[in-house]
């Protein structure tokens, strides 16, 4: 049921994404000479890549379903969920060239293809379209929201690759949560629902609470992919509380997080209530708490 609720985001989403990828209509005295065919078809053929390789769309599924579970219709939130989703693409493919990593769904990463260069330059066009998108919908609260989701965002990135340069082999909990909440609370969970309640006409004492569900969840979402992902971490010099205190502390810390969340939900957020979204948030939520470690 997840993965059908994910694919059909895909397939409501997707459209509205393509229809950005491409040339904007550029004054008469800028427009592109037919002679550089070959190298602004190379340039597209990049700049597309990592969004038509489509991931797991979790992002925008959560603005889409907290947005329908306030009573909105999906189309309400269409574009804001494709900044989302265009937002996880330029920050892969820049993340891929920080960590140096080989592959990215299943295919050879974007660096490894092309040159660090390109590949960054990517990333540049796709930030470009994803702000084209958010400034065609003009609102000020929802450019607003972006702004502060990413910048938090790349600060986390940041702070990491900061750590991760000066070579620090252990961190506090504290330390670890600021990155997690950063990159991942923030950025994966807090944020979209924020967007999607922002779309929904929430009132700030909605959104404080989405907020704080996001939190948790966020943590414990991080928490379960470290776990995952230890040997890559390990590999890529980062440091996680799953490398660095083991995982059955990290389990223990995520069961915390997990527990707080499912109590904020079920407390608080009633007024998520339309359905079928609230089922299938619901649903979704449960697939990110009970992941296998």
């Amino acid at each position: 049921m997840v993965q059908d609720t994910l694919e059909k985001t895909k397939e409501t989403v997707w459209p509205e994404i393509r229809k950005y990828l491409e040339d904007p209509t550029y004054p008469s005295q800028f427009r592109i000479p037919k002679d550089y065919k070959k190298e602004v078809d190379l340039y597209w053929k990049i700049n597309r890549d990592y969004p038509e390789r489509k991931g797991k769309y979790l992002r925008p599924t959560l603005v889409l379903l907290t947005s329908r579970a306030m009573g909105t219709r999906a189309s309400q939130a269409l574009s804001t969920a494709a900044a989302m989703q265009l937002s996880e693409e330029w920050i892969l493919i820049h993340d891929d060239i920080e960590d140096n990593s080989e592959t990215r769904r299943g295919k050879p990463t974007l660096h490894k293809l092309h040159g660090a260069e390109l590949a960054i330059n990517a990333g540049d066009a796709v930030n470009t379209i994803m702000w084209k998108v958010i400034n065609d919908l003009s609102s000020k609260e929802i450019s607003d929201e972006f702004y502060r989701i990413l910048m938090h965002t790349v600060l986390g990135q940041a702070v990491e690759q900061i750590w991760t340069n000066n070579k620090i082999k252990d961190i506090t909990d504290k330390k670890y949560l600021f990155i997690a909440d950063s990159k991942s609370a923030y950025y994966s969970i807090a944020g979209p629902m924020r967007l999607g309640a922002i779309v929904a006409g929430a009132t700030s004492t909605q959104i404080d609470k989405i907020t704080n569900f996001g939190l948790y969840l966020g943590r414990c979402f991080q928490l379960v992919d470290d776990i995952l992902d230890i040997e890559q971490d390990k590999k890529e010099g980062k440091i996680t509380l799953a490398n660095t205190k083991g995982k059955k502390y990290t389990i223990n810390l995520a069961k915390k997080m997990k527990d707080l969340a499912r109590n904020i939900f079920d407390k608080e957020l009633g007024f998520l209530s339309h359905e079928p979204a609230r089922t299938e948030l619901k649903e979704l939520i449960n697939f990110i708490l009970e992941r296998e470690y």
